[in-house]
Protein backbone atom coordinates (compact mmCIF):
# COMPACT_ATOMS: atom_id res chain seq x y z
CA UNK A 1 0.00 0.00 0.00
CA UNK A 2 1.10 4.12 -0.55
CA UNK A 3 2.49 5.61 2.40
CA UNK A 4 0.44 6.96 5.13
CA UNK A 5 1.67 10.74 4.36
CA UNK A 6 1.76 10.48 0.53
CA UNK A 7 -0.93 12.79 -1.48
CA UNK A 8 -2.40 14.58 1.67
CA UNK A 9 -3.09 17.56 -0.18
CA UNK A 10 -6.55 18.81 0.43
CA UNK A 11 -9.08 17.13 -1.95
CA UNK A 12 -11.51 19.57 -4.20
CA UNK A 13 -14.92 19.00 -2.69
CA UNK A 14 -18.26 16.67 -4.08
CA UNK A 15 -20.70 18.46 -5.93
CA UNK A 16 -22.92 18.83 -2.74
CA UNK A 17 -25.08 21.74 -1.92
CA UNK A 18 -24.03 24.10 0.25
CA UNK A 19 -27.42 22.78 2.23
CA UNK A 20 -26.03 19.70 2.98
CA UNK A 21 -22.83 20.62 3.97
CA UNK A 22 -24.05 23.28 6.33
CA UNK A 23 -26.14 20.15 7.72
CA UNK A 24 -23.00 18.02 8.48
CA UNK A 25 -21.61 20.85 9.49
CA UNK A 26 -23.76 21.56 12.34
CA UNK A 27 -24.11 18.40 13.68
CA UNK A 28 -20.64 17.98 14.05
CA UNK A 29 -20.60 20.86 16.02
CA UNK A 30 -22.80 20.05 18.33
CA UNK A 31 -21.14 16.59 18.73
CA UNK A 32 -24.24 14.71 16.67
CA UNK A 33 -22.03 11.70 14.83
CA UNK A 34 -24.77 10.10 13.88
CA UNK A 35 -26.91 12.84 12.42
CA UNK A 36 -23.64 13.84 10.29
CA UNK A 37 -22.69 10.45 9.35
CA UNK A 38 -26.23 9.78 8.29
CA UNK A 39 -26.22 12.68 6.46
CA UNK A 40 -22.65 11.82 4.19
CA UNK A 41 -24.28 8.43 3.84
CA UNK A 42 -27.51 9.83 2.08
CA UNK A 43 -25.53 12.24 0.18
CA UNK A 44 -23.60 8.96 -1.13
CA UNK A 45 -26.57 6.82 -2.04
CA UNK A 46 -28.04 10.51 -4.13
CA UNK A 47 -24.89 9.99 -5.69
CA UNK A 48 -25.49 6.55 -7.18
CA UNK A 49 -28.74 7.74 -8.12
CA UNK A 50 -27.75 10.23 -10.43
CA UNK A 51 -28.76 9.14 -14.02
CA UNK A 52 -27.14 10.36 -17.46
CA UNK A 53 -29.25 9.95 -20.26
CA UNK A 54 -27.44 10.05 -23.93
CA UNK A 55 -29.24 10.24 -27.11
CA UNK A 56 -27.62 8.91 -29.74
CA UNK A 57 -29.38 9.40 -33.42
CA UNK A 58 -28.83 9.85 -37.14
CA UNK A 59 -29.90 8.16 -40.43
CA UNK A 60 -30.52 4.37 -41.20
CA UNK A 61 -27.47 2.16 -41.73
CA UNK A 62 -25.36 5.05 -40.65
CA UNK A 63 -24.20 2.83 -37.64
CA UNK A 64 -26.23 4.04 -34.30
CA UNK A 65 -26.96 0.65 -33.09
CA UNK A 66 -23.16 -0.63 -33.21
CA UNK A 67 -22.71 2.72 -31.66
CA UNK A 68 -24.91 2.47 -28.75
CA UNK A 69 -23.40 -1.43 -28.16
CA UNK A 70 -20.08 -0.09 -28.53
CA UNK A 71 -20.48 2.44 -25.30
CA UNK A 72 -21.87 -0.10 -23.19
CA UNK A 73 -18.86 -2.61 -23.79
CA UNK A 74 -20.83 -5.12 -26.23
CA UNK A 75 -20.58 -7.00 -29.43
CA UNK A 76 -23.49 -6.08 -31.61
CA UNK A 77 -23.84 -10.08 -31.14
CA UNK A 78 -24.06 -10.42 -27.51
CA UNK A 79 -27.45 -10.78 -25.70
CA UNK A 80 -28.93 -7.12 -24.36
CA UNK A 81 -27.02 -5.31 -27.37
CA UNK A 82 -28.91 -3.05 -29.55
CA UNK A 83 -30.37 -4.72 -32.82
CA UNK A 84 -28.44 -3.81 -36.24
CA UNK A 85 -29.83 -3.96 -39.87
CA UNK A 86 -29.09 -2.32 -43.12
CA UNK A 87 -32.76 -1.18 -42.88
CA UNK A 88 -34.03 1.19 -40.33
CA UNK A 89 -34.57 -1.16 -37.22
CA UNK A 90 -35.22 2.06 -34.90
CA UNK A 91 -38.83 3.26 -35.22
CA UNK A 92 -38.90 4.09 -31.74
CA UNK A 93 -37.03 5.61 -28.89
CA UNK A 94 -35.03 2.41 -27.54
CA UNK A 95 -33.20 2.52 -24.07
CA UNK A 96 -30.15 0.60 -23.58
CA UNK A 97 -28.90 0.79 -20.00
CA UNK A 98 -25.11 0.25 -19.56
CA UNK A 99 -24.88 -3.57 -18.35
CA UNK A 100 -22.36 -2.73 -15.55
CA UNK A 101 -23.92 0.75 -14.38
CA UNK A 102 -27.63 1.07 -15.18
CA UNK A 103 -27.83 4.66 -14.24
CA UNK A 104 -25.79 5.58 -17.54
CA UNK A 105 -28.64 5.02 -20.54
CA UNK A 106 -28.00 4.79 -24.06
CA UNK A 107 -30.82 5.60 -26.40
CA UNK A 108 -31.33 4.67 -30.15
CA UNK A 109 -33.11 6.92 -31.46
CA UNK A 110 -34.95 7.04 -34.91
CA UNK A 111 -33.47 8.82 -37.63
CA UNK A 112 -34.37 12.19 -38.61
CA UNK A 113 -35.73 12.90 -42.14
CA UNK A 114 -37.92 10.01 -42.19
CA UNK A 115 -42.03 9.89 -43.03
CA UNK A 116 -43.04 8.88 -39.17
CA UNK A 117 -40.28 11.63 -37.63
CA UNK A 118 -39.95 15.01 -39.81
CA UNK A 119 -36.96 17.52 -38.64
CA UNK A 120 -40.27 19.86 -38.19
CA UNK A 121 -41.49 17.58 -35.20
CA UNK A 122 -38.55 15.21 -34.31
CA UNK A 123 -37.21 16.88 -30.60
CA UNK A 124 -41.05 16.81 -29.77
CA UNK A 125 -41.18 12.89 -31.13
CA UNK A 126 -38.22 12.06 -29.12
CA UNK A 127 -38.82 13.70 -25.86
CA UNK A 128 -35.72 16.24 -26.09
CA UNK A 129 -35.51 17.29 -22.31
CA UNK A 130 -34.67 13.49 -21.08
CA UNK A 131 -31.53 13.58 -22.99
CA UNK A 132 -28.43 15.14 -21.23
CA UNK A 133 -26.66 15.51 -25.05
CA UNK A 134 -27.02 14.24 -28.39
CA UNK A 135 -24.31 11.89 -30.44
CA UNK A 136 -25.64 12.05 -34.46
CA UNK A 137 -23.73 10.27 -36.30
CA UNK A 138 -23.21 9.34 -40.28
CA UNK A 139 -21.46 6.91 -42.50
CA UNK A 140 -20.80 9.20 -45.02
CA UNK A 141 -21.81 13.12 -45.21
CA UNK A 142 -24.13 14.73 -42.64
CA UNK A 143 -27.07 16.19 -44.33
CA UNK A 144 -29.32 19.22 -43.67
CA UNK A 145 -31.86 17.39 -41.23
CA UNK A 146 -28.10 16.48 -39.49
CA UNK A 147 -27.36 20.21 -39.37
CA UNK A 148 -31.23 21.49 -39.00
CA UNK A 149 -31.08 18.87 -35.73
CA UNK A 150 -28.02 20.21 -34.42
CA UNK A 151 -28.65 23.84 -34.68
CA UNK A 152 -32.56 23.35 -32.74
CA UNK A 153 -30.33 21.16 -30.23
CA UNK A 154 -27.89 23.88 -29.78
CA UNK A 155 -30.78 26.47 -29.38
CA UNK A 156 -32.13 24.93 -26.97
CA UNK A 157 -28.52 24.59 -24.77
CA UNK A 158 -27.59 21.41 -24.95
CA UNK A 159 -24.54 19.95 -26.47
CA UNK A 160 -24.42 17.57 -29.46
CA UNK A 161 -21.44 15.84 -31.31
CA UNK A 162 -21.13 14.71 -34.79
CA UNK A 163 -19.56 11.26 -35.35
CA UNK A 164 -18.38 9.58 -38.70
CA UNK A 165 -18.64 6.25 -38.09
CA UNK A 166 -16.89 2.88 -40.13
CA UNK A 167 -13.80 4.91 -40.55
CA UNK A 168 -12.33 2.00 -40.77
CA UNK A 169 -13.75 0.89 -43.98
CA UNK A 170 -12.47 3.97 -45.69
CA UNK A 171 -9.24 3.85 -44.26
CA UNK A 172 -8.61 -0.11 -45.77
CA UNK A 173 -10.75 1.17 -49.33
CA UNK A 174 -7.80 3.72 -49.64
CA UNK A 175 -5.18 1.31 -48.23
CA UNK A 176 -5.88 -1.21 -51.12
CA UNK A 177 -4.85 2.09 -54.01
CA UNK A 178 -1.52 1.40 -52.41
CA UNK A 179 0.93 -1.45 -52.64
CA UNK A 180 2.33 -3.20 -49.85
CA UNK A 181 5.24 -0.85 -49.43
CA UNK A 182 3.09 1.88 -49.52
CA UNK A 183 3.25 3.13 -53.08
CA UNK A 184 0.62 4.23 -55.19
CA UNK A 185 -0.18 2.38 -57.76
CA UNK A 186 -1.94 4.86 -60.12
CA UNK A 187 0.88 6.54 -62.23
CA UNK A 188 0.53 10.05 -63.23
CA UNK A 189 0.01 13.58 -62.64
CA UNK A 190 -3.66 13.21 -62.19
CA UNK A 191 -3.68 10.61 -59.34
CA UNK A 192 -0.57 11.68 -57.77
CA UNK A 193 -2.80 15.69 -57.28
CA UNK A 194 -5.67 13.44 -55.96
CA UNK A 195 -3.77 11.61 -53.00
CA UNK A 196 -0.24 11.09 -52.17
CA UNK A 197 2.08 9.19 -53.74
CA UNK A 198 2.67 7.28 -50.38
CA UNK A 199 0.49 5.90 -48.17
CA UNK A 200 -0.39 8.13 -44.97
CA UNK A 201 -3.27 6.87 -42.72
CA UNK A 202 -3.10 9.87 -40.49
CA UNK A 203 -3.61 12.12 -44.12
CA UNK A 204 -6.65 10.31 -44.88
CA UNK A 205 -7.88 10.77 -41.45
CA UNK A 206 -6.96 14.18 -42.08
CA UNK A 207 -8.91 14.51 -45.13
CA UNK A 208 -11.99 12.58 -43.55
CA UNK A 209 -12.32 15.41 -41.10
CA UNK A 210 -12.03 18.08 -42.71
CA UNK A 211 -14.42 17.09 -45.80
CA UNK A 212 -17.14 16.57 -42.81
CA UNK A 213 -16.46 19.76 -41.52
CA UNK A 214 -16.15 21.98 -44.59
CA UNK A 215 -19.96 20.59 -45.58
CA UNK A 216 -21.08 20.59 -42.18
CA UNK A 217 -19.90 24.67 -42.38
CA UNK A 218 -21.33 25.00 -45.42
CA UNK A 219 -24.48 23.75 -44.23
CA UNK A 220 -24.97 27.12 -41.28
CA UNK A 221 -23.03 25.13 -38.58
CA UNK A 222 -20.37 27.60 -37.20
CA UNK A 223 -16.61 25.68 -36.08
CA UNK A 224 -18.18 22.26 -36.23
CA UNK A 225 -16.17 19.38 -35.22
CA UNK A 226 -16.26 15.95 -36.15
CA UNK A 227 -15.36 13.14 -34.67
CA UNK A 228 -14.21 9.85 -36.39
CA UNK A 229 -14.70 6.18 -35.37
CA UNK A 230 -15.09 2.47 -35.97
CA UNK A 231 -16.93 -0.39 -34.16
CA UNK A 232 -14.12 -2.31 -33.54
CA UNK A 233 -11.85 -0.73 -30.84
CA UNK A 234 -14.19 1.87 -30.33
CA UNK A 235 -13.01 3.50 -27.06
CA UNK A 236 -9.23 3.08 -28.43
CA UNK A 237 -8.79 4.08 -32.01
CA UNK A 238 -8.92 7.33 -34.05
CA UNK A 239 -11.13 9.87 -32.51
CA UNK A 240 -12.60 7.44 -29.42
CA UNK A 241 -10.44 8.75 -26.74
CA UNK A 242 -11.17 12.09 -27.60
CA UNK A 243 -14.35 12.17 -27.80
CA UNK A 244 -15.00 10.10 -24.55
CA UNK A 245 -12.80 13.15 -22.83
CA UNK A 246 -15.26 16.02 -24.80
CA UNK A 247 -18.15 14.08 -23.66
CA UNK A 248 -16.48 14.47 -19.98
CA UNK A 249 -14.84 17.96 -20.14
CA UNK A 250 -18.24 19.16 -21.08
CA UNK A 251 -20.65 17.16 -18.35
CA UNK A 252 -21.62 19.16 -15.20
CA UNK A 253 -19.45 18.24 -12.01
CA UNK A 254 -22.42 15.80 -10.70
CA UNK A 255 -22.90 13.64 -13.96
CA UNK A 256 -19.20 13.25 -14.26
CA UNK A 257 -18.71 10.40 -11.84
CA UNK A 258 -21.64 8.74 -13.29
CA UNK A 259 -20.23 8.72 -16.67
CA UNK A 260 -16.47 8.04 -15.46
CA UNK A 261 -17.63 5.06 -13.88
CA UNK A 262 -18.80 3.11 -17.36
CA UNK A 263 -15.82 4.13 -19.21
CA UNK A 264 -13.13 1.00 -19.62
CA UNK A 265 -9.74 1.84 -19.11
CA UNK A 266 -8.43 2.83 -22.54
CA UNK A 267 -5.82 5.55 -21.69
CA UNK A 268 -4.11 7.07 -18.67
CA UNK A 269 -5.90 10.19 -18.52
CA UNK A 270 -9.02 8.42 -18.08
CA UNK A 271 -7.08 6.40 -15.03
CA UNK A 272 -6.42 10.03 -13.46
CA UNK A 273 -10.13 11.50 -14.56
CA UNK A 274 -11.59 8.04 -12.52
CA UNK A 275 -9.17 8.59 -9.58
CA UNK A 276 -9.64 12.82 -9.08
CA UNK A 277 -13.69 12.01 -8.90
CA UNK A 278 -13.47 9.32 -6.78
CA UNK A 279 -10.94 10.81 -4.52
CA UNK A 280 -13.52 13.56 -3.72
CA UNK A 281 -15.84 11.33 -1.78
CA UNK A 282 -13.46 9.25 0.36
CA UNK A 283 -13.93 11.67 3.36
CA UNK A 284 -18.00 11.65 3.26
CA UNK A 285 -17.60 7.63 2.93
CA UNK A 286 -14.78 7.75 6.16
CA UNK A 287 -17.68 9.92 7.91
CA UNK A 288 -20.31 7.65 6.92
CA UNK A 289 -18.61 4.46 7.74
CA UNK A 290 -18.21 6.05 11.67
CA UNK A 291 -22.16 6.45 12.43
CA UNK A 292 -24.89 4.48 14.15
CA UNK A 293 -24.26 1.41 12.49
CA UNK A 294 -20.26 1.33 13.50
CA UNK A 295 -18.93 -1.48 15.68
CA UNK A 296 -15.58 -1.88 17.31
CA UNK A 297 -13.42 -4.08 15.90
CA UNK A 298 -11.58 -6.94 17.47
CA UNK A 299 -8.12 -6.04 18.45
CA UNK A 300 -8.20 -2.72 16.67
CA UNK A 301 -9.15 0.63 18.95
CA UNK A 302 -11.83 1.81 16.46
CA UNK A 303 -15.31 1.31 15.59
CA UNK A 304 -16.33 1.31 11.87
CA UNK A 305 -19.17 0.00 9.31
CA UNK A 306 -17.36 -2.52 7.73
CA UNK A 307 -20.30 -2.71 5.02
CA UNK A 308 -19.76 0.86 3.51
CA UNK A 309 -15.89 0.08 3.70
CA UNK A 310 -16.60 -3.19 1.68
CA UNK A 311 -18.65 -1.61 -1.23
CA UNK A 312 -15.96 0.94 -1.35
CA UNK A 313 -13.14 -1.10 -2.23
CA UNK A 314 -15.47 -3.08 -4.48
CA UNK A 315 -16.04 -0.26 -6.61
CA UNK A 316 -13.08 1.34 -6.72
CA UNK A 317 -12.02 -2.40 -8.21
CA UNK A 318 -14.91 -2.19 -10.17
CA UNK A 319 -14.06 1.47 -11.69
CA UNK A 320 -10.93 0.87 -12.61
CA UNK A 321 -11.61 -2.56 -14.41
CA UNK A 322 -9.87 -4.86 -11.68
CA UNK A 323 -12.22 -7.66 -11.54
CA UNK A 324 -12.16 -11.25 -13.85
CA UNK A 325 -14.46 -10.05 -16.15
CA UNK A 326 -13.13 -6.83 -16.52
CA UNK A 327 -9.50 -8.23 -17.33
CA UNK A 328 -10.91 -11.02 -19.49
CA UNK A 329 -12.53 -8.52 -21.89
CA UNK A 330 -9.64 -6.25 -22.05
CA UNK A 331 -7.03 -9.90 -22.35
CA UNK A 332 -9.52 -10.79 -25.41
CA UNK A 333 -9.41 -7.23 -27.21
CA UNK A 334 -5.43 -7.08 -27.29
CA UNK A 335 -5.23 -10.92 -27.71
CA UNK A 336 -3.02 -11.08 -24.59
CA UNK A 337 -3.38 -13.62 -21.95
CA UNK A 338 -4.69 -12.54 -19.14
CA UNK A 339 -2.28 -13.72 -16.78
CA UNK A 340 0.11 -11.12 -18.30
CA UNK A 341 -2.40 -8.27 -17.09
CA UNK A 342 -3.11 -9.91 -13.52
CA UNK A 343 0.97 -10.55 -13.53
CA UNK A 344 1.33 -6.27 -13.03
CA UNK A 345 -1.36 -5.93 -10.17
CA UNK A 346 -0.65 -5.55 -6.82
CA UNK A 347 -3.98 -4.80 -4.78
CA UNK A 348 -6.27 -7.48 -4.33
CA UNK A 349 -9.34 -8.05 -7.23
CA UNK A 350 -12.79 -7.16 -7.07
CA UNK A 351 -13.65 -10.94 -5.94
CA UNK A 352 -11.25 -10.97 -3.18
CA UNK A 353 -12.84 -8.14 -1.47
CA UNK A 354 -14.46 -9.46 1.67
CA UNK A 355 -14.65 -8.18 5.41
CA UNK A 356 -11.65 -10.48 6.76
CA UNK A 357 -9.41 -8.10 4.21
CA UNK A 358 -10.90 -4.92 5.29
CA UNK A 359 -9.62 -5.81 8.96
CA UNK A 360 -6.46 -6.50 7.59
CA UNK A 361 -6.39 -3.35 5.62
CA UNK A 362 -7.86 -1.55 8.85
CA UNK A 363 -5.12 -2.70 11.23
CA UNK A 364 -2.67 -1.50 8.27
CA UNK A 365 -3.63 1.96 8.41
CA UNK A 366 -4.46 2.90 11.98
CA UNK A 367 -0.59 3.12 12.74
CA UNK A 368 -0.82 5.88 10.03
CA UNK A 369 -4.21 7.40 11.56
CA UNK A 370 -2.20 7.36 14.88
CA UNK A 371 0.71 9.03 13.62
CA UNK A 372 -0.58 11.70 11.41
CA UNK A 373 -4.54 11.83 13.03
CA UNK A 374 -3.86 15.77 12.44
CA UNK A 375 -2.64 16.15 9.12
CA UNK A 376 -5.44 14.22 7.66
CA UNK A 377 -7.81 15.88 9.37
CA UNK A 378 -6.09 19.57 8.55
CA UNK A 379 -6.79 18.64 4.32
CA UNK A 380 -10.76 16.87 5.11
CA UNK A 381 -12.44 19.95 3.46
CA UNK A 382 -14.46 22.27 5.33
CA UNK A 383 -15.57 19.55 8.62
CA UNK A 384 -12.18 18.10 8.75
CA UNK A 385 -11.70 20.39 11.67
CA UNK A 386 -14.62 20.24 13.34
CA UNK A 387 -14.36 15.94 13.41
CA UNK A 388 -11.01 16.86 15.22
CA UNK A 389 -12.33 17.61 18.11
CA UNK A 390 -14.73 14.54 18.65
CA UNK A 391 -12.83 11.92 20.56
CA UNK A 392 -15.40 9.34 19.17
CA UNK A 393 -13.48 9.92 15.87
CA UNK A 394 -10.17 10.43 16.83
CA UNK A 395 -9.47 7.01 15.48
CA UNK A 396 -11.65 5.70 13.32
CA UNK A 397 -12.39 8.47 10.80
CA UNK A 398 -8.30 8.74 10.06
CA UNK A 399 -7.91 5.20 9.86
CA UNK A 400 -10.78 4.59 7.22
CA UNK A 401 -9.60 7.92 5.34
CA UNK A 402 -6.30 6.10 5.19
CA UNK A 403 -7.35 2.52 4.03
CA UNK A 404 -10.11 4.33 1.38
CA UNK A 405 -7.51 6.60 0.19
CA UNK A 406 -4.51 4.15 -0.32
CA UNK A 407 -6.78 1.78 -1.98
CA UNK A 408 -7.95 4.06 -4.51
CA UNK A 409 -4.29 5.34 -5.46
CA UNK A 410 -3.01 1.60 -5.45
CA UNK A 411 -5.92 0.79 -7.36
CA UNK A 412 -5.03 3.58 -10.03
CA UNK A 413 -1.71 2.58 -10.20
CA UNK A 414 -2.44 -0.76 -11.21
CA UNK A 415 -5.18 0.14 -13.80
CA UNK A 416 -1.97 2.24 -15.71
CA UNK A 417 0.62 -0.70 -15.33
CA UNK A 418 -2.24 -3.08 -16.57
CA UNK A 419 -3.19 -1.05 -19.25
CA UNK A 420 0.48 0.12 -19.89
CA UNK A 421 1.13 -3.96 -20.04
CA UNK A 422 -2.11 -4.22 -22.59
CA UNK A 423 -0.52 -2.18 -24.93
CA UNK A 424 2.80 -3.32 -25.04
CA UNK A 425 4.06 -4.08 -28.93
CA UNK A 426 0.79 -2.27 -30.12
CA UNK A 427 0.70 0.90 -32.29
CA UNK A 428 -2.15 2.37 -30.19
CA UNK A 429 0.30 2.91 -27.25
CA UNK A 430 1.81 6.16 -28.19
CA UNK A 431 -1.75 7.30 -28.99
CA UNK A 432 -3.60 6.33 -25.84
CA UNK A 433 -0.42 6.45 -23.36
CA UNK A 434 -0.48 10.29 -22.15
Amino acid sequence: MASAEAHLEAEALPPISEGDMNEIRAAVEKGDLTAAATKAHEILANEEKIQLHIAVTGESGSGKSSFVNAMRGLQDHEEGAAEIGVTETTMKCSPYPHPQHSHVTFWDLPGIGTPDFTPATYLKQVHFDHYDFFIIISSSRFTCNDATLAKAIQARGKHFYFVRSKVDQDVSNERKLYDEEGVLKAKGKQATEIRPQRYDEMAVLASIRQDCERKLARLGIRSPQVFLVCRDDFSMKYDGPRLLKTFLDDLPSEKKLSFLRCLAITSREVVRQKKKELMKYVWLKSLASCGASAVPIPGLSTAVDIAILVTSLKEYCRTFGLSEESLQKLAEQVNKPVKELKAVIKTPLHHEITKDLVIKLLTKSIGSAVQYPLLVLKVIPVVGWVIGSLASVAISFPTTFFLLKNFLSDAAADAERVLQKALEGTTQKSHLWS
